[in-house]
């Protein structure tokens, strides 16, 4: 498995993160397999959140793995929270609780990463300063991050927060693909030209901020997967033409473009099947050429000026 550096951290990890959001579809012993798999191809970079089936999916995680202190430091853990029932929560009081309710799922003492979990509108970054301090110091947290925030409210956040931000989980597939889309197209007067999250793509890697691409399988908002879709025939068969070229799966394609960007990525897979999974790990040893990433992006319907 090839590896990066989490953003500005010394911390080096997986070039692809295993998303844990969908390990309660599995029975134990499923799970168990699952998450073995995983650890033996070198995919030890799990990534959670505290609602990830009403907490369910951690306690399941922490079971399949039996967890102890051995066990836990052959893995890296990443959890998200700030997500509640019809609202969005930064107070310090919040993160705090869900982050002894995280620790306390997943049978451990800390977490390699936190990430706040999606922008809350009244958010006061002292508040959130001083939980990021008390995390710090008590050793529950050792790195912190955010998602789906555009560079103002990171920037915001920075303000008062003293620690690095060093990551930023975004929607990112081949045809969902705005934050590419908009950098192509300046000054364009086209659809693909606005830009709709602050240029968030190039903020990240001027500030070594690793951007964690969610639903890299995906086209709209949980719409579908596009791979094998009749909606995106053209794309289909330039990945299918791809896949053949290089002896692997269109599943490894698909990761593969994401791994292409000089950005360094770190897709999140959401798979729970544990040869998709390889399938995945397999796209870090593919380096398509410039040429095939831009014939992929064009066959998904994505346009040059």
């Amino acid at each position: 498995m090839r590896t990066i550096t989490l953003g500005s951290s010394s911390l080096e990890v997986p070039a692809v993160a295993v998303g844990c959001m969908r390990i309660n579809s599995l029975d134990k012993t499923e799970a168990e397999r699952f998450v073995r798999t995983a650890m033996e191809e070198g995919a030890n970079f799990f990534d959670h959140a505290d609602i990830y089936g009403g907490g369910a999916c951690e306690e399941i995680f922490a079971d399949a793995v039996q967890m102890n202190p051995t066990v836990r430091e052959q893995m890296i853990l990443q959890s998200k929270c700030g997500i509640r029932q019809g609202m969005f929560d930064f107070s310090k009081e919040h993160i705090l609780a869900s982050v002894d309710g995280i620790l306390s799922r997943l049978k451990t003492d800390y977490l390699d990463v936190l990430l706040l979990h999606r922008p809350d509108a009244l958010v006061e970054p002292e508040e959130v300063a001083e939980a990021f301090d008390q995390l710090e110091r008590s050793g529950k947290v050792r790195h912190f991050g955010v998602s789906n925030q555009n560079p103002m409210q990171i920037q915001l956040l920075q303000k008062s927060v003293k620690q690095p931000i060093v990551a930023n989980q975004l929607q990112l597939s081949i045809t969902n693909a705005t934050m590419i889309s908009s950098g192509i197209n300046v000054n364009m007067e086209n659809s693909s030209a606005v830009n709709r999250d602050g240029s968030v793509l190039d903020f990240c890697r001027l500030h070594d901020i690793t951007i964690q691409p969610w639903s890299p399988f995906q086209y709209g908002f949980f719409e579908g997967v596009f791979l094998g879709s009749d909606k995106f025939p053209e794309l289909n068969q330039k990945i299918d033409e791809l896949a053949e070229k290089y002896s692997v799966t269109n599943t490894t394609i698909a990761i593969a473009w994401l791994l292409r960007h000089p950005a360094n990525m770190q897709p999140i897979i959401g798979t729970m099947n544990t040869e998709r999974l390889k399938d995945c790990i397999k796209a870090t040893h593919i380096t398509l050429t410039r040429q095939e990433w831009y014939e992929v992006y064009r066959a998904a319907g994505n346009i040059l000026p």
